[in-house]
């Protein structure tokens, strides 16, 4: 069985203050450690052993994904995500 967190405006800044997307998805994965996303930057993922560590990992790679754009002069997404909690009974 897994289990499913949405983490809100973890606070993770970049070279000038420049705020990032801030909500990430973290998932405890069934064998062990935990995966997150971040929903609005596609492909942006990142993996760690306990909850300490996939937030900074995250944050690192939502740091790195953001100075890519930059470079390539890609915009920067704006987040555009709903988190709602479903219940479908089983």
């Amino acid at each position: 069985m897994w289990a499913f967190y949405a983490v809100l405006r973890p606070r993770c800044y970049i070279q000038n203050s420049i705020k990032n997307p801030d909500t990430v998805i973290i998932e405890h994965e069934e064998e062990g450690g935990y995966h997150a996303f971040c929903p609005a930057l596609k492909g942006c993922h990142s993996q760690g052993e306990t909850y300490e560590e996939i937030i900074k990992n995250i944050e690192e790679a939502i740091k790195l994904y953001i100075e890519s754009l930059k470079e390539h002069h890609d915009p920067i997404p704006s987040e555009d995500v709903i988190i709602k909690p479903i219940h479908i009974a089983a």
